[in-house]
């Protein structure tokens, strides 16, 4: 951390009522050239058609002239260019994708904002923070699971979060902490940009941030955390008869009640609670479950949930001893099926070496991520499957067939594309 963000984080530790001023001055040259580095390079352009390479080239003269227009108050924010991608219920999840020179400044109020609210945020939130991820969270949620002390899970669905965050509601939230106009009104701009669709229409949003944004994470941390997680800390925990827990990974969370009573007012007090900034849940993806290793539903089996692509379930080890039994969503496996299958169809025919090392590259990213302990069946599945998609379209690269099953077999083991593993032993 930059000595400067240093200082603002142990001031906003010491001094939880305090406002920051004079944020507005760390915006400078010195400061974007430093934010420089966490640009990925290989993003899309903006609008504007600049990407990163061609921006790099004259990078001092162009910060300059960004942090100029800034003090000045000349800079206005471009036009956020919208770009969508496919989701397995065949609807589309839209991102926005801000211009190189927004990404840049939006990077340094971001951090700067993180220094800040990282003193307040609570611990069971682990969303788009740092030295935090989805197996922290998922990791503490098994743990409190184990336990058996929760017998009723809360699963809550935000419909469309991102969309509907109240900008009045969250610049409010952010004066709590920032006594500094010229720095909200930076932010302000951001929100108020508008947004180019792939049909050419201008949208002026009244509502929301775009998914994509480099300062949305942090924005819609600092939503949730006065929309939910201090109502939850502040009012809800205090009033249950029971142990009650809360696990938030950006807009997915769950919590885990001891008692059924207490898991029925949450369920009817949070619905009320969202409406009032703007938020609504899903009813169809929100509902109370019970959750103990005794536990039936109406088929006679055991009850589960869904969290970060993880579907979680009381189940039995070797030995017969209950267990957390944790596997891939089958939403989220079918769906990288279809990725996996998209993606070989469309490279099948570029050079084998550079193929088979792309998907050594991607077998490696999924099993970081779902080799969890327990999930193991789940992984191999997706071995067995991948290697099938894959043995089809090699063999449509031309006319005649290029590989029997021994030959791509041999050609796997050559090329050394690892097989399922457990990378996470928790």
């Amino acid at each position: 951390m930059q000595t400067s963000l240093r200082g603002i984080a142990e001031k906003a530790a010491k001094q939880k009522e305090y406002r920051f001023r004079n944020l507005f001055m760390m915006l400078t040259v010195e400061n974007l050239l430093y934010c420089w580095k966490y640009i990925n390079k290989k993003a899309t352009p903006g609008v504007d058609r600049i990407d990163a390479q061609t921006y790099g080239e004259n990078l001092l003269a162009n910060i300059t002239a960004l942090i100029a227009s800034v003090k000045s108050k000349s800079y206005r924010a471009r036009l956020v260019l919208r770009k969508y991608i496919p989701k397995l219920n065949s609807k589309l999840r839209p991102l926005g994708i801000p211009s190189i020179a927004d990404k840049l400044l939006q990077c340094a109020v971001s951090r700067i904002l993180e220094a800040i609210y990282e003193q307040d945020f609570l611990p069971f939130s682990y969303g788009y923070r740092p030295m935090r991820s989805a197996h922290d969270a998922l990791r503490e949620l098994s743990e409190k699971l184990r336990s058996g002390i929760y017998l009723y899970v809360v699963e809550a669905d935000i419909k469309g979060f991102f969309d509907n965050i109240n900008h009045g509601l969250l610049l409010e939230m952010l004066k709590k902490r920032i006594d500094d106009k010229p720095f909200l009104n930076l932010i302000e701009k951001w929100l108020k940009a508008g947004i180019l669709d792939t049909n050419g229409m201008v949208i002026d949003p009244a509502t929301g941030t775009p998914q994509g944004g480099i300062v949305s994470p942090i924005l819609a941390n600092v939503y949730l955390h006065y929309a939910l997680d201090v109502w939850f800390e502040e009012v809800v925990k205090p009033l249950c008869r029971g142990e009650v827990y809360l696990c938030r990974y950006a807009d997915d969370f769950v919590c885990l009640f001891q008692y059924e009573s207490d898991a029925q007012r949450y369920y009817e007090e949070l619905h009320k609670r969202l409406e009032t900034y703007g938020l609504e849940l899903a009813t169809e993806k929100t509902k109370i479950i019970p959750f103990s290793r005794y536990s039936k539903d109406i088929n006679g089996k055991k009850p589960s949930f869904e969290f970060l692509s993880f579907e979680f379930r009381w189940g039995k080890n070797r030995w017969g001893k209950p267990m957390i039994n944790r596997r891939t969503s089958r939403k989220k496996y079918k769906a990288s099926i279809a990725n996996f299958t998209k993606w070989i169809q469309e490279n099948r025919n570029i050079r084998i070496g550079e193929l088979l090392s792309t998907l050594k590259a991607k077998l490696r990213g999924y099993y970081n991520y779902y080799g969890l302990r327990c999930n193991s069946k789940s992984l191999a599945d997706f071995y067995y499957q991948t290697n099938k998609i894959l043995f089809k379209w090699l063999n449509r690269r031309s006319q005649r067939k290029s590989y029997n099953w021994d030959g791509f077999t041999k050609l796997l083991q050559d090329f050394k594309i690892p097989r399922p593993q457990i990378c996470k032993n928790f």
